[in-house]
């Protein structure tokens, strides 16, 4: 072979090369010393569940013997975005937004329906996330909620003030991820959420504090970017 077809076939393999960089070749394609490479994931993962609310129900109303309020549980749709600081260390921020109706029991029983709320939980947990199971990633987190309580409306009740409230929030799941990117999610959140309650009912003025404690109960997808 003459040196312009050397010539030739070089530029070729040349120009090839060139074209497979431009396109970015993914690091899991090829081969480091013979072992493959797996290209790094993204730190971003988001999931969109459906969340049950369900709360514990066990209110004090000041100076009321034998007085209760009750909230009603609600299912949501629910967004959470993940940041993985680690393969195993993660934190995560839930977002959603539900109502519930405020009944009252025992002696506040015949009141009927008290109240309604919109309740805005927010919560940010960090978490340890267990890999050495495969597809199955379970994992467990512990952080804090803070509760805003908005559209406030009394019904048997004058007034209705529920306080925006802190409170801690543990936290259990798994992922079964079915590909890199996509996966199954099932998550149960406890948060310990005590807020002060001021009612107004028939001119009285009543203090007390609800007693929420809620789990969140939720199943959905998982997107790891």
């Amino acid at each position: 072979m003459n040196k312009l077809g050397v010539a030739l076939q070089l530029a070729a393999a040349m120009g090839a090369a060139l074209v497979m960089t431009s396109q970015g070749v993914r690091a899991a394609d090829y081969e480091l010393g013979g072992v493959p490479v797996k290209e790094a994931q993204s730190p971003w993962q988001v999931r969109l569940r459906g969340l049950g609310v369900i709360t514990r129900d066990s209110d004090r109303v000041d100076g009321v013997a034998g007085s209760d309020l009750s909230y009603s549980d609600t299912v949501i749709p629910e967004l959470d975005i993940s940041y993985f600081f680690t393969d195993n260390i993660a934190a995560e921020l839930i977002l959603g937004t539900t109502y519930a109706n405020v009944d009252g029991e025992g002696s506040l029983a015949s009141l009927g329906q008290v109240g309604k709320t919109w309740i805005l939980p927010p919560t940010l947990t960090l978490q340890y996330h267990f890999n050495d199971f495969g597809a199955f990633k379970p994992y467990v987190g512990a952080g804090v909620n803070y509760t805003i309580f908005y559209n406030q409306d009394g019904r048997a009740a004058d007034d209705l003030d529920i306080e925006n409230s802190f409170g801690a929030a543990l936290q259990v799941g798994f992922d079964y991820m079915i590909d890199d990117n996509w996966g199954w999610n099932v998550d149960v959140k406890k948060i310990f959420l005590r807020p002060d309650f001021d009612v107004t009912v028939g001119g009285n003025r009543l203090h007390g504090k609800a007693d929420l404690d809620p789990w969140l109960i939720g199943t959905g997808i998982t997107y790891r970017f």
